[in-house]
């Protein structure tokens, strides 16, 4: 009942937040697969990564945290675990698997945090700044839990993907461009930007220590 009275008042932006909680789910639940975690912990996994991000940005702009507002997240979570489990034969032999689900959420849910912190009127500076949180903030609590380094101290242009996909959707916004124009040209350029650092393995320097 819940479920339905979710869906009948849902938007386009609703729909970019349900793709990338799917995608980042996937991208936990796959990863926790490859750490050989039990069914509970894949899907506390996927949980947190597809949540943790929205839920930093919820409460730095003190709003309510948006997945205690509705079901539609643990569903999106699940409906993830069920994928991973239907086809883990052939997520397992993609080895760019958790790359492509984790570069879509990142793409959609800086469309998401950014939308987000406009619509309270926030300065540019604090949407890009909850673009980025929402991007890369599961990513973080995932990789921890899975005791591994995150991999936005570790892989090319992480968050400057999202700063850079932020950046972007003030410049649209500013012009007038239509929202559904902005949204989906943002997470195409988060998308775009990672895989091309990926590919070409740029970044930004290392911070070293003494010799």
């Amino acid at each position: 009942m819940f479920l339905f009275n979710d869906l009948a008042q849902i938007e386009f932006v609703d729909i970019i937040e349900f793709l990338g909680t799917i995608a980042f789910a996937i991208s936990g639940i796959r990863l926790a697969s490859a750490k050989r975690f039990d069914w509970f912990g894949a899907i506390v996994v996927g949980f947190v990564t597809a949540v943790g991000g929205g839920t930093l940005r919820d409460l730095l702009l003190d709003v309510p945290i948006f997945w205690m507002q509705t079901s539609r997240y643990i569903w999106c979570t699940l409906f993830a675990f069920i994928f991973v489990l239907l086809f883990r034969k052939y997520l397992v032999h993609l080895n760019n698997t958790i790359f492509w689900f984790d570069c879509i959420g990142l793409g959609l849910f800086v469309v998401v945090g950014y939308e987000k912190a406009h619509a309270l009127y926030y300065p540019v500076w604090v949407c890009v700044s909850m673009a980025t949180i929402t991007g890369i903030v599961g990513g973080i609590i995932r990789d921890i839990l899975i005791n591994e380094i995150p991999i936005i101290f570790t892989q090319e242009l992480y968050a400057i993907a999202c700063i850079l996909g932020g950046i972007l959707f003030s410049i649209l916004l500013y012009f007038g461009v239509e929202d559904i124009v902005i949204e989906v040209s943002t997470a195409v350029f988060v998308v775009v930007v990672r895989v091309i650092a990926t590919k070409y393995k740029l970044s930004l320097p290392t911070l070293k220590g003494e010799d």
